[in-house]
């Protein structure tokens, strides 16, 4: 499915708006300036997965339905996800003892993120949302959403995020993937806000 230009400048303010709340919270955190930006969005085929890299991922994936149907996800790979952990709890992620820590700590920051994102979307676009209790586990971009598609048709929206502060910068990606139906929904309601000449 092909986007506008402007189609996409309104998704990717959507998503911005989105990731600058979740900033916000996480300044609190980490006691120190933080900067999310999504300096790059694309939509991709979810059945060709082949350019999303296979190595093991820390990833959080959280559901929604509404009007909007779908699944959000947030993925770290393992070094940026080790420093984000270590930034906010001030342990490093080594051993088994810290794995609960890490998962903890990555499943909250992954909950922040995609509420931010979807909740943007939702409040922006006057739509209702309800959220799934999101979930952690470590796999490939690649086997995390061909679990997520299934046979059915999908739309994948992908915004790369970057997390900037004035010690460490790290890359993550959001995910978020809407049935076919849902997309086009999501479309209309984005249109909507393009002022008719």
């Amino acid at each position: 499915m092909e986007l506008t230009p402007l189609q996409l400048d309104i998704l990717k303010e959507l998503i911005n708006i989105g990731v600058g709340k979740a900033a916000g919270v996480m300044n609190e955190m980490l006691h120190t300036p933080l900067e999310l930006s999504v300096p790059h969005i694309e939509i991709i085929d979810p059945h060709h997965l082949d350019s999303l890299g296979t190595s093991s991922c820390a990833t959080v994936c959280q559901g929604f339905k509404g009007r909007f149907g779908g699944m959000a996800a947030l993925v770290f790979p393992p070094e940026s996800a080790s420093t984000l952990v270590m930034a906010l709890t001030g342990e490093e992620c080594q051993g088994l003892d810290l794995d609960e820590l890490r998962t903890g700590t990555l499943t909250e920051i992954g909950n922040i993120v995609l509420n931010g994102v979807m909740g943007a979307i939702a409040n922006t676009l006057n739509e209702h949302i309800e959220y799934n209790v999101p979930s952690f586990q470590e796999c490939s971009p690649e086997e995390l959403l061909k679990m997520q598609v299934g046979d059915d048709s999908k739309i994948c929206v992908l915004a790369e995020t970057g997390f900037r502060t004035k010690d460490m910068d790290l890359e993550g990606r959001v995910y978020i993937l809407f049935e076919v139906g849902s997309f086009g929904m999501l479309l209309e309601a984005m249109n909507a806000l393009i002022p008719t000449s």
